[in-house]
């Protein structure tokens, strides 16, 4: 891979890779089937810092057996050759409840995406790239990444008025990310263990970033003010997520990598449980026409230049 290549694209190309060093002859077979998802699970953090090690231009580090997998993750992301990485255990707490809360959320894009693949009875190495492929969106799996550059925007506490007032606006197109959520109404139950696990870190680290205290400052209000209380518009997992992960020192450039490390307990799951199905179904989504019903031909050369087919 280059030096500057993003890490999304190497762990495309690393886990669908897998299934050449990897082959069953039967994927629907259980023990198969469980295995691979076993080496899916475990191998993903070390895919993931080697990810970020080549497109950062440093040497790849090995996990150690004594790590627990949180713990090897942030072991081999921040270690260097003339400094090793001590996980620390607040921040390792924190790591575990990151990947637990991402695992799996019914089906969305990257999910369905998944078993879509292996509808067609694709080996899990494949699927699961697929599910990384859609993740890469920024539709999808960007929504972290989303927070942060909404927070650079609005650059500091005295300007919070100025964007709160934009958002209450119908006419204004600027939107407060990671505020709301399409599935939960009301308070996302996600959000309310991140949020105690954000507030531990940034105790824990007591960093003086302008744009996480912006994030705090944003958060008191949001909470207290009518306009977003009576439309539910309470913060979201993604919201302290990205705020968590920038104060452990984690670059927006890998917060879809590790997205994708905890989904895959969901996507394995997933695919295991379609896989292991008595009778196999392909999935072929029903396409409706909404076209026109008839068209009048009109011969090629009557045609005007430029015309729409």
């Amino acid at each position: 891979f280059k030096s500057d290549a993003h890490p999304m694209a190497i762990m495309v190309a690393v886990v669908g890779a897998l299934s050449a060093f990897y082959d069953a002859k039967n994927w629907r077979d259980p023990v198969q089937g469980r295995l691979s998802c076993v080496r899916l699970i475990a191998k993903m953090p070390t895919i993931a810092a080697i990810a970020y090690k080549t497109s950062i231009g440093q040497p790849i580090v090995y996990p150690k057996n004594e790590y627990s997998l949180s713990e090897n993750f942030l072991y081999m992301m921040f270690s260097a050759p003339n400094e090793v990485y001590k996980p620390d255990p607040v921040l390792t707490r924190a790591m575990d409840v990151i990947m637990v809360l991402h695992m799996d959320h019914e089906q969305n894009a990257s999910t369905s995406t998944v078993r879509v693949a292996g509808s067609s009875q694709a080996n899990p190495f494949a699927c699961v790239a697929a599910g990384i492929a859609c993740l890469w969106g920024p539709a999808h799996g960007g929504a972290n990444e989303a927070v942060l550059n909404m927070l650079a925007e609005i650059g500091h506490v005295d300007r919070i008025p100025h964007y709160l007032a934009k958002v209450k606006d119908s006419s204004d197109p600027f939107r407060l990310m990671g505020f709301g959520h399409r599935v939960y109404k009301a308070y996302d139950p996600r959000a309310k263990i991140m949020r105690q696990i954000t507030h531990q870190v940034l105790d824990r680290l007591k960093l003086n970033d302008p744009i996480l205290n912006l994030a705090m400052a944003l958060e008191q209000i949001a909470l207290t003010d009518d306009y977003f209380v009576k439309r539910n518009l309470y913060p979201n997992i993604d919201f302290y997520s990205g705020i968590c992960l920038r104060a452990m020192g984690v670059p927006v450039s890998m917060f879809t990598v590790l997205f994708a490390v905890a989904r895959t307990v969901g996507w394995c799951a997933q695919w295991y449980e379609m896989a292991t199905e008595p009778v196999p179904r392909i999935s072929r989504p029903r396409q409706i026409f909404s076209g026109s019903s008839t068209r009048d031909f009109v011969e090629l050369h009557k045609r005007p230049l430029g015309a729409k087919l």
